[in-house]
């Protein structure tokens, strides 16, 4: 069974490869933030070093691969749900300094990851 988070990049891909084919950049921006969401949240905690640079340092074949966190549907919904809020308080921000013209592009990015909770 594939997880969570690999059906959402899946999903999330097609879109933004539709996206820019249409030369949408709302869409664009709004699913590149998505998938960089997904992947800053699968990022595991680093631990601080012991003993300075070398010592203790990883090395051989693979010693730089760390295994990254698994997400489930909940915590995707909520990632993506969260970008979607971030945009909307930004654009209030936006117009409120008298940005009106962004202000309004953020909205549409915003809505666009709404619809994608929607469609899924």
């Amino acid at each position: 069974m594939t997880e969570p988070a690999q059906q959402w990049r899946t999903g999330l891909r097609a879109r933004l490869i539709a996206a820019r084919k249409a030369k949408d950049n709302v869409a664009t921006a709004a699913l590149r933030s998505a998938l960089s969401a997904i992947d800053n949240a699968e990022t595991p905690d680093v631990p601080l070093p012991r003993a300075g640079a070398i010592a203790d340092s990883a090395h051989g074949l693979g010693a730089a691969e760390v295994a990254r966190r698994h997400l489930t549907e909940d915590q995707i919904r909520e990632l993506i749900e969260t970008e979607a809020d971030e945009r909307r308080a930004a654009a209030g921000q936006l117009r409120s300094m008298g940005h009106d013209d962004r202000a309004v592009q953020v909205e549409a990015e915003a809505q666009v990851l709404s619809e994608l909770l929607c469609a899924d």
